[in-house]
């Protein structure tokens, strides 16, 4: 049985290549420029062989050093979904800190608006608890007005990378200590039922000091 051609180490290493030098290329625009150059590979391949690329360590040592040096003044925010027993999907946002890995508030919602989730984070981060940094990953939900709003509260905004879940570990872990310890195990009639169950959890996961190991410790 004859299989597809193995490709080159020439064109790998050209995908490699483009791959490092240019982070924000996907596999449609690379795909392009080895159609220019003469080499006729499928874009599916590219996409295989973009995943083997070699990365980079410096850009994530330099984001583990701004973990380390500023943990104190850290805030993240993320969401996270859950379905009901009526087969709806709820949004769970939650802001959560980084010294004491702390959630400093959380709600839910069936429609997480960009107006909502600026209202979540006034009540989350008043003006005298508020970090100087606030991470958050490119979710669509965020939009342009979420770094605006957070800018206007005199803190700075850091985005994560694309499918880079490992830089808003502290949340991140949260989500699947949640996951695992609670909603793995029931399943939520609705918002207030949600709502609920979650407050009993934060405040056990308060009461008991439950620290996640974190990418920064």
């Amino acid at each position: 049985m004859v299989g597809r051609k193995r490709i080159s180490k020439e064109v790998r290493d050209l995908i490699f290549r483009m791959v490092t030098e240019n982070p924000t290329w996907g596999a449609p625009r690379i795909h392009g420029e080895l159609l220019m150059l003469g080499f006729d590979v499928s874009e599916r391949t590219i996409s295989r062989w973009m995943r083997r690329a070699p990365r980079d360590p410096e850009p994530a040592k330099r984001w583990l050093a701004f973990l380390r040096n500023h943990r104190e003044t850290i805030a993240a925010m993320d969401f996270f979904t859950v379905p009901t027993i009526t087969f709806h999907v709820l949004y769970c946002f939650f802001v959560i800190s980084h010294n004491r890995r702390r959630v400093l508030h959380f709600n839910v919602t069936r429609h997480p608006s960009g107006t909502w989730i600026v209202q979540q984070l006034r009540e989350a981060l008043p003006d005298q608890l508020a970090p100087r940094f606030l991470i958050f990953d490119r979710d669509a939900e965020y939009g342009l007005v979420i770094p605006v709003a957070v800018r206007s509260m005199a803190i700075r905004p850091v985005r994560t990378s694309l499918q880079s879940p490992w830089q808003n570990g502290v949340a991140e872990r949260w989500i699947a200590s949640c996951r695992r310890d609670l909603l793995d195990h029931l399943i939520a009639a609705n918002e207030r039922h949600l709502k609920r169950l979650l407050s009993d959890y934060i405040r056990y996961y308060d009461d008991v000091s439950y620290c996640p190991t974190s990418l920064c410790s």
